[in-house]
């Protein structure tokens, strides 16, 4: 039996010894919060997934190193308005900067400092700032829910909302909690795993599993994610474990590992939804379910598909029940199907809807579709009758702000 999930207020501050404080620094912002910091009591075990983007920014660097190599981390500094991406050696020399000015204040080892950044590519960070603002936050870390949310508004870049998530399980005989940030708005295509993500929990739990579990949890959520089709140079999300839920310590793959996994896949399929909702000029969260498929990987092929067509997410923005596009879409998606056993459905909290049977368009009402396609958040359900996996991906409508966003997004 699954361990009961207990979904609670906060987010990287929500786990036992975890502070955060955040700044305004000046990065590249002149008038908000543009730094953040992450810090545990004690050294954790830390797992990470980052871009497959060949083009990797400094920080995606410096974290790989560190998740990779070294024994422990306990300190992440973040920046938002510059990504330190296509910065050359100078670029990684502030990552190390950075993290030599972190661990001289807190008391870290320099290895045991991962720093992640957003924004603008091909710009130099201002260290001297970035400097200013580690000395800034470091005497104001704090474990309230108001510092962690604090520092996920720090994050944002294009980003509207801040983004958190937290819940609570046994484990082990202690209650054991997740929470985590994430920020995201555009160039949102995730494929590993400009998204960045931070998770905190108090488990006891060895490194391989730690990784192991983050590993599997990003397929089903964050990359299955998608608001424009690009995979950003910075794409990081990292998952720290202090131990100081006192629970027996999961080594192995049991019922303790499953619990661990289902409140870490609660978290991330949280911020990765959230993400989409909060796509750049978005009104609509949009949701592809595809069921009654042979083989996940046939149904997550799908329902990437559907997700990433502009003509789908502009007929989502027109509240346009153009099915012809999602067929189409699931069509050239390189999967096999029998189009003409296909049943599709629309959903949403105005009601549910069937719009084709067997491949074939039946008698609906225009008028009701366009009320359930009007809703803040819209489901695509699709059928395609051949065995029983299925798989959901999670995205957003396509909208003249997202051009004029990015139209001018340097400046």
């Amino acid at each position: 039996m699954m361990a009961e999930l207990h979904y609670i207020e906060g987010g990287v501050t929500a786990a036992k010894g975890f502070m955060s404080a955040s700044a305004a620094a000046g990065i590249k912002y002149k008038d908000r919060l543009d730094m953040a910091l992450i810090y545990s009591e004690k050294p954790c075990a830390a797992a990470g997934t980052f871009t497959t983007n060949i083009v990797k920014a400094a920080p995606v660097k410096w974290d790989q190193e560190i998740v990779y190599h070294a024994p422990a981390a306990q300190a992440v500094v973040i920046n938002a308005g510059i990504a330190n991406a296509c910065t050359g050696a100078e670029g990684y020399g502030y990552c190390r900067a950075t993290a030599d000015a972190a661990s001289e204040i807190l008391g870290a080892a320099p290895d045991a400092v991962l720093v992640a950044s957003t924004g603008v590519i091909g710009m130099q960070l201002p260290i001297g700032r970035i400097v200013n603002g580690v000395k800034m936050m470091a005497p104001e870390l704090d474990g309230s829910i108001e510092a962690g949310a604090a520092s996920a508004q720090a994050i944002m870049t294009t980003d509207t909302k801040r983004k958190e998530a937290a819940v609570q399980v046994e484990i082990g005989g202690a209650v054991v909690t997740i929470g985590g940030m994430c920020k995201g708005s555009g160039m949102i295509h995730p494929n590993m795993c400009t998204m960045l993500g931070f998770v905190t929990t108090d488990a006891a739990i060895s490194k391989e599993l730690l990784q192991a579990a983050l590993s599997e949890d990003v397929q089903d959520t964050y990359n299955m994610v998608s608001v424009d089709g690009d995979t950003s140079t910075n794409d990081t999300v990292l998952l720290l474990a202090n131990g100081m839920a006192g629970n027996t310590p999961i080594t192995g793959r049991g019922a303790d590992y499953e619990a661990f996994k289902a409140a870490l896949h609660y978290v991330n399929e949280t911020l990765a939804k959230k993400i989409a909702g909060d796509g750049e000029g978005c009104t609509a969260l949009f949701e592809v379910k595809v069921v009654g498929a042979e083989t996940k990987a046939q149904a997550v092929t799908l329902a990437k598909s559907v997700i990433t067509s502009n003509l789908t997410k502009a007929a989502i923005f027109g509240h346009d029940a153009n099915w012809g596009r999602i067929l189409c879409a699931m069509g050239y998606s390189g999967a096999q199907f029998d189009p003409e056993k296909v049943d599709l459905f629309f959903e949403s909290a105005a009601g549910k809807l069937q719009i084709i049977k067997n491949g074939v368009a039946v008698d609906y009402s225009e008028e009701e579709a366009t009320r359930i396609l009007s809703e803040p958040e819209v489901t695509a359900i699709a059928d395609i009758k051949m065995g029983s996996a299925s798989a959901t991906a999670w995205g957003c409508d396509l909208t003249f702000d997202y051009v004029k966003i990015n139209a001018d997004y340097r400046s």
